[in-house]
């Protein structure tokens, strides 16, 4: 009833509407055909789930109107994308799929390839994507295997490859255009659909390697085929066209959504993906709104299938492709069977979805209660990693509305020589926050450290210097090293219940900034170990210490390189794989 006077002025046009908490917070940002309707239905009748949350929280609303509805979407996606509203489904997983890419100028080379936004105007000769990035680097090590691509940055002189068969010499020798042109056709020939061609060509292979009896190097191919021979049935689509094209299934039960992609590609079916969550307004809107949003991240195809209700011109209009409904025969197979591992999906995730989900909006809120903030959508948590004061790094991870939003992590090299954790704090915080103000990035709503309040005041510190007024709370742990209060931002120490909800969502991001902090440090202890090794063999400087690090990253890895001539003369590549492959085996001794 207190929003019967502002709906009366509501107009019946298209538009895009957000819902604000008493905090003035925005909580929600739908899109609608009528924006007077869609409005009004939130208060004229009773809600379940994720929506009744939603209205119990609305304490006022705001709305931009459109030209069209497609003008709407766009509107949405970028309110979206400004306000993280709470009460919006979520894309979390923002990873790109990997492609296999094949660049033919100057020198034909095939390389995974991952693009966060792939346009079709881009003509970019992609394949993919493959949502199992191990099959993309598989296929691109076994067609690197049989075909002299190029495989190294040397520009000068000839490597390994060209010696051993495995490369044209386009550096140094004058190329055979015919030879080039007929095994870039071959290649693009099997990543276009054409099994038969690869696997003759291995079969081709096996027979040379068997003749020259090196039946080890025959036996490795063999399982190159019996890999490509699976794959090749799994992906058996009955489709002639050979278009790419997108499939979405849907189903929806209990307030939750379950969205299943079939990617085809050249009529084959090289992977899907799914994901599931509660929504808070109409089914369609929110089921074509993901849709856009998913196209901001994928490669767009020639087609998209997609189920009848949803407004195929609308998508249109704003992904600029072909959204076709089919009717019949296997088009229709191929949406019913998205459709169908939409339900499976959601019957097999549901439960442990709709707990987590629950357990982690509770836990969210109640932290924002504990520390009396008006708003808690984004959280920077901070860990530091040192051994003995080597090689000390810090970690940032983001959680946002709860959940890990990945690309936001951060890893820091500490410029400070000695084992301080007050200052590492504040060099830490310095560059995270003092970059954002110069970036003007989006800034957190608390600041979570690792530690008591030694850490909280070095970070409190530098935030005044910056004229910055974030929130900072520290995870303190007792004498076995396990978590058992939270500081709060009086610095005032509260117990946790090691059996609530709230202990167990604050140790899951405490585990994970420990995590991601311990492994970038073990990644820099294991680089000074092979920089301290390496000082010791003359004829590396500075600058090949550097590219072998750079490329190797292991001793093992060097130990194992076929191409060390790429960054060495031969002779001093001999001698530094002799030499580490003898201290590999003192050590063993030793050890």
């Amino acid at each position: 009833m207190k929003f019967k006077e502002k709906l009366s002025l509501v107009p019946n046009l298209p538009g895009s509407y957000q819902m604000y908490d008493k905090n003035n917070v925005v909580i929600y940002v739908g899109k609608a055909k009528d924006l007077k309707k869609r409005l009004s239905s939130y208060f004229n009748r009773e809600h379940t789930g994720k929506t009744k949350m939603l209205v119990d929280n609305i304490y006022d609303f705001k709305y931009v109107v459109a030209t069209t509805e497609a003008e709407s979407l766009l509107i949405e996606i970028n309110l979206i994308k400004k306000y993280k509203p709470k009460y919006n489904i979520s894309l979390m997983d923002d990873k790109s799929y990997p492609y296999i890419e094949y660049i033919s100028k100057p020198y034909p080379k095939l390389k995974i390839s991952r693009y966060l936004s792939v346009k079709k105007k881009d003509n970019k000769m992609l394949f993919g994507p493959y949502p199992n990035a191990y099959a993309a680097r598989r296929i691109v090590n076994l067609i690197n295997r049989l075909y002299p691509l190029k495989k190294c940055d040397n520009k000068k002189e000839l490597c390994l490859y060209y010696h051993i068969g495995e490369c044209l010499g386009y550096c140094s020798k004058e190329l055979d255009n015919n030879k080039v042109e007929s095994m870039e056709k071959e290649i693009l020939s099997f990543l276009r659909g054409n099994d038969k061609i690869l696997k003759d060509k291995i079969m081709e292979k096996i027979q040379n390697y068997s003749d020259n009896l090196n039946f080890e190097l025959a036996q490795e191919l063999k399982q190159e085929l019996e890999y490509i021979n699976i794959i090749s049935e799994k992906q058996r689509v009955d489709l002639s066209d050979l278009i790419n094209r997108d499939v979405f299934g849907i189903y929806y039960k209990n307030n939750y959504l379950s969205v299943d992609v079939f990617f085809l590609r050249n009529g084959k079916l090289v992977g899907h993906k799914n994901d599931i969550f509660s929504i808070s307004s109409d089914l369609y809107d929110e089921v074509e709104y993901y849709i856009a949003e998913f196209y901001t991240k994928h490669e767009i195809p020639k087609e998209v299938f997609v189920p009848k209700e949803l407004n195929k011109e609308l998508l249109e209009n704003v992904i600029e492709t072909k959204f076709i409904t089919p009717e019949k025969g296997t088009k229709k197979g191929l949406l019913d069977m998205a459709t169908l591992n939409a339900k499976i999906n959601y019957e097999n995730k549901f439960k442990l979805i709709e707990k987590d989900e629950v357990r982690t909006i509770q836990s969210n809120d109640e932290l924002k209660e504990i520390l009396n903030l008006n708003k808690l959508t984004r959280i920077d948590l901070f860990d530091n990693s040192n051994l003995f004061g080597s090689y000390a790094v810090s970690a940032m991870v983001v959680y946002i509305n709860g959940k890990p939003m990945k690309k936001e992590y951060r890893k820091y090299k500490v410029l400070l020589e000695k084992n301080d954790d007050y200052h590492t704090m504040q060099e830490v915080i310095y560059r995270r926050y003092n970059r954002a103000l110069m970036e003007n990035s989006e800034l957190p709503d608390l600041i979570l450290v690792d530690g008591g309040l030694n850490q909280i005041h070095a970070a409190k510190e530098v935030l005044s210097d910056l004229n910055l007024s974030i929130a900072v709370a520290g995870l303190k742990k007792d004498s076995k090293h396990n978590t058992n209060c939270l500081i709060n931002l009086n610095e005032e120490e509260i117990e946790l219940d090691i059996t609530s909800n709230l202990f167990h969502y604050l140790t899951r991001m405490q585990d994970e900034v420990h995590r991601f902090a311990i492994t970038y440090h073990r990644n820099i202890r294991s680089k000074g170990q092979i920089a301290s090794v390496l000082d010791n063999v003359p004829g590396i400087g500075e600058k090949r210490k550097k590219d072998l690090i750079k490329k190797y990253k292991t001793i093992n890895n060097i130990i194992d390189a076929k191409d060390l001539t790429t960054i060495l003369p031969e002779k001093l590549a001999q001698s530094l794989k002799e030499y580490l492959k003898t201290l590999k085996d003192v050590n063993h001794e030793n050890n």
